[in-house]
């Protein structure tokens, strides 16, 4: 039998990997999901009636549909709206963690749910799908399909690893400015995996890394640290990952205006290259040093493969050329969105519709990849929004929270900034979704800005913030259980390294909040009040 060459790419592709099987615990939990599912729905509806929604104040009510609904259906129905509303959000909230049933299935369900107990009108549930942030997603997909065919993102990638990655160290740098420029570009972390596995896993082959018992420093360092780049660089720009997207749409109802893409890139770029640096160091210095014998290639000629691969790819193609400036037209754009006024949706609309004229365009519509099992799930999770927003549910459960310990309506910011961006990063290490962390905390943060008379920005963009931290372990984001699968690193190994960074990433937050995101006027006079 031929022995696979392990300096060949095509053996890293994502489908050559071996696909992660259901643990039994992870099997029982989705059983036990089910069941607990139902139970919350019931219990929550039909049996427990909890003080604070039988008794909610209407001068509490703090978003502006809720009272429209309250006053027009009344103080019984608008309770019954909020008791359904509570119980489908339970529900969902189990189905989604345990994956007792595919997440596009949950938000299906979810979705007629809240139609048949009439917390929605058809027309604004099923509506969802075509919302702003939705449509950004699908044409997001279609040009990020556009830098895969062609080849550039690959072209891009290799030519700076061939032309920087002199060395061990100087490897490692580069994939922090790949991961930090595709990000800019790429909306889908799974698709950044999927274009930097081939490199890196090539790369570790090089330099001696083997899978299992015989790993070592410098495959654990270069498969974990693209891990948190792949999910830090996206933290970086608005349209990084649906979940960002998600977090500006729900700020942007709060407040009743736009989270800009410029806006976003300028509070968080600087964060997330310092973070992005200090992951280097702590994987160099700290947990996996490189041995001398580590720091030189393994292989003869290993460096001179990837060249190859490089210069397969030939001269630079007209449509490489043409997909270039289409996206540095649209990142132009997108960061210059408070200038122009333009959405970042109708700048993605008119770059997709370039990108697929016939004869004019680059990529033809079969060949687009838009996971529309993703789509449906958010649709999902903007429905949930905006129930949310109809029953103003978690308005009225942080002020009931916050009475029973019984704090009035003052609190000193510093602490409330402190414990709602520390729940968002440490919540990393038991969700599953970005996407759901951001349904659940993000209009927590809301609510608390708004019981305690602060700007919703000041609390709830910092929280949307955090989401990127999904790193630590296997389940947390795709890419983790995707790179889990080159068995480069132990559970243990991306448990201490990935811990470690997300402490130091709510420290920076924390180091923002005084400094940088004061100075941008997102939290008021810093977050010790100085």
């Amino acid at each position: 039998m031929t022995k696979a060459d392990i300096l060949d790419m095509s053996n890293y592709r994502i489908e050559k990997l071996p696909k992660r099987k259901k643990s039994e615990f992870e099997k029982r939990l989705a059983f036990v999901g089910s069941i607990l599912a139902v139970a919350a729905f019931i219990l929550f509806a039909f049996v427990i009636k909890l003080p604070f929604l039988e008794s909610i104040n209407p001068n509490e009510i703090v978003s502006d549909t809720a009272k429209n609904v309250y006053n027009k259906i009344g103080s019984t129905a608008f309770i019954r709206n909020n008791e359904f509303m509570l119980a489908i959000f339970a529900a969902s909230i189990i189905l989604w963690m345990t994956e007792a049933i595919p997440n596009y299935l949950t938000s299906l369900i979810l979705i007629i749910s809240l139609v048949l107990t009439g917390i929605l009108p058809e027309k604004t549930a099923y509506a969802q799908l075509g919302h702003p942030v939705m449509w950004l997603n699908i044409m997001s997909f279609v040009l990020a399909s556009m830098l895969v065919t062609t080849g550039l993102a690959k072209r891009f990638a290799l030519w700076l690893i061939v032309k920087f990655g002199k060395n061990a160290s100087t490897i490692f740098i580069t994939f922090i400015v790949i991961n930090l420029v595709l990000s800019a570009f790429i909306s889908a972390t799974t698709a950044k995996a999927a274009i930097l596995l081939p490199i890196f896993m090539v790369i570790a082959a090089i330099y001696g890394a083997q899978s299992g018992v015989n790993r070592n420093n410098f495959g654990r360092s270069i498969v974990l640290q693209n891990l948190l780049n792949i999910n830090i660089g996206a933290g970086a720009f608005v349209t990084g990952a649906g979940a960002n997207l998600l977090g500006a749409a729900l700020l942007g109802s709060a407040i009743q205006g736009n989270i800009y893409f410029g806006q976003w890139m300028m509070a968080m770029l600087p964060y997330v290259i310092l973070l992005m640096i200090i992951g280097y160091f702590v994987a160099m210095k700290i947990f996996f040093p490189l041995k001398p014998e580590e720091r030189l290639p393994q292989i003869e000629g290993g460096m001179e493969r990837l060249k190859t691969e490089y210069e397969k790819l030939g001269p630079l193609s007209h449509n490489e050329i043409k997909s270039a400036f289409i996206f540095i037209t649209i990142l132009g754009l997108w960061a210059t969105d408070n200038i122009h006024g333009i959405s970042a949706t109708a700048v993605a609309f008119v770059g997709a519709i370039v990108a697929l004229l016939p004869k004019v365009g680059i990529v033809k519509w079969n060949e687009v990849d838009i996971p529309w099992h993703l789509m449906l799930f958010s649709a999902g999770a903007y429905t949930l929004g905006a129930a949310l927003d109809e029953t103003d549910l978690p308005s009225i459960c942080v002020n009931a929270f916050f009475n029973s310990l019984g704090i009035g309506n003052q609190s000193q910011f510093w602490v409330l900034y402190l414990f709602l961006t520390g729940v968002m990063i440490f919540s990393a290490l038991i969700f599953q979704s970005k996407t759901m962390r951001a349904m659940i905390f993000i209009p927590i943060a809301i609510g608390v800005a708004n019981r305690f008379g602060f700007d919703v920005v000041s609390l709830a963009l910092p929280v949307a913030f955090m989401n990127i931290h999904v790193y630590v372990l296997p389940f947390n984001s795709k890419p983790a259980a995707l790179l889990y699968e080159t068995d480069q690193y132990s559970l243990t190994d991306t448990f201490k390294y990935g811990l470690t960074i997300m402490i130091i990433g709510w420290i920076l937050v924390i180091a923002a909040g005084e400094t940088w995101f004061r100075y941008l006027g997102i939290t008021p006079n810093g977050v010790f009040g100085i």
